[in-house]
């Protein structure tokens, strides 16, 4: 039920964040403008939504949600004939062959967990799998449980065998979760479907995780929010501009669960197997990839404000903006020097340095 709940969440932002963008795109073009078109469908356990600007087609709508289809139905965690649920089933019993697709998006996940020092890993499975936040039946495991489980968390016990397509989980038990790099990947994936319709303005909205393609009809970037950790859907801190930019945000406050007056929320920290504590209440990123993007707003999120920004800076065309229990923003470098505009859009939200 609460997967249902938060994928009508995001088709309601979704709808809001088309109404704002067409608004923006209306007052500064003629009449004669193409109408923007806007299609949506729940997959990838989300709203997914993809609106054109320029030559919406209906060919190019059908090819991207069935690309989007495509990757969940090889990558779910929860479906019993994908790809991933194959591997984990094989777990230290042997490698088994994956897809392209597959391969490319582990290889990715186990590269975001090697340069985040394992802030970001898929082989978190076991773990999600037990707290099922977000899932039909959540709920808090029992420490027994949760001791049981840590020594299965672990990427450096992934093989790939790039020449084979091949990918073995040497320990029985553990699992890959690739929930928190899929949709990137999938978003990026839509983005060449759209090129290659010659689709060069539109917006693709997966549960949030938001890539541009090109700019607004005007030639001037997308005005993008970052989600208000603190308020309802919709409700935003500030605006940057992106052209071609993906833009994606990880928080406690999108899948959480309370218990006897606790709330734990979905990221899940591999050390202790408990939800993450840190000291900031989001993270975004904003890179030309989405793919890189999805796996990096969890990673900094875990890692924390100064660990976080440290790692941002290390990485070329990765910009970031954190946001601390105190309404303290912290920007990098890229915003700092003005390489990407942004207004504040909540005056009780203000802007610091470390």
């Amino acid at each position: 039920m609460k997967q249902s709940i938060n994928a009508i969440q995001f088709f309601f932002i979704g709808i809001l964040f088309l109404v704002f963008s067409t608004m923006s795109c209306a007052r500064s073009e003629s009449p004669s403008t193409i109408e923007p078109q806007s299609q949506s469908e729940l997959m990838l356990g989300t709203a997914c939504r993809i609106t054109i600007y320029d030559k919406p087609t209906e060919e190019a709508f059908s090819e991207a949600f069935a690309r989007i289809a495509d990757i969940e139905a090889r990558m779910s965690l929860h479906l019993e004939t994908s790809e991933i649920a194959e591997v984990n089933a094989s777990a230290g019993i042997g490698p088994v062959k994956v897809s392209d697709d597959t391969f490319r998006v582990v290889e990715k996940a186990i590269e975001a967990a090697r340069f985040s020092e394992g802030a970001f890993d898929p082989t978190v499975g076991p773990l999600v799998t037990a707290w099922d936040i977000g899932g039909d039946n959540p709920r808090r495991p029992p420490q027994t449980e949760i001791d049981s489980l840590l020594p299965l968390i672990g990427y450096d016990r992934v093989i790939l065998d790039s020449e084979h397509l091949t990918i073995e989980l040497l320990d029985k038990g553990m699992m890959l979760d690739l929930g928190g790099i899929a949709k990137g990947y999938a978003a990026d994936e839509v983005a060449k479907i759209l090129a290659m319709h010659d689709i060069k303005k539109a917006i693709i909205n997966l549960g949030g995780n938001v890539l541009t393609v090109g700019t607004r009809i005007d030639g001037t970037p997308w005005r993008i929010g970052i989600q208000n950790p603190e308020a309802e859907r919709g409700g935003h801190v500030m605006i940057v501009g992106l052209d071609d930019q993906a833009l994606v945000t990880s928080g406690p406050y999108e899948r959480f669960l309370e218990l006897d007056g606790i709330v734990y929320h979905h990221i899940l920290d591999t050390e202790s197997g408990y939800p993450v504590k840190t000291d900031i209440t989001s993270a975004s990123i904003i890179t030309d990839e989405s793919f890189l993007a999805d796996a990096l707003s969890t990673a900094v999120y875990s890692l924390g404000l100064e660990k976080g920004l440290d790692l941002i800076e290390s990485l070329d065309g990765v910009e970031a903006v954190f946001i601390d229990k105190d309404r303290e923003l912290y920007l990098s470098s890229g915003l700092v020097d003005g390489d990407i505009t942004y207004t504040i859009s909540d005056t009780d939200f203000q802007i610091t340095n470390l």
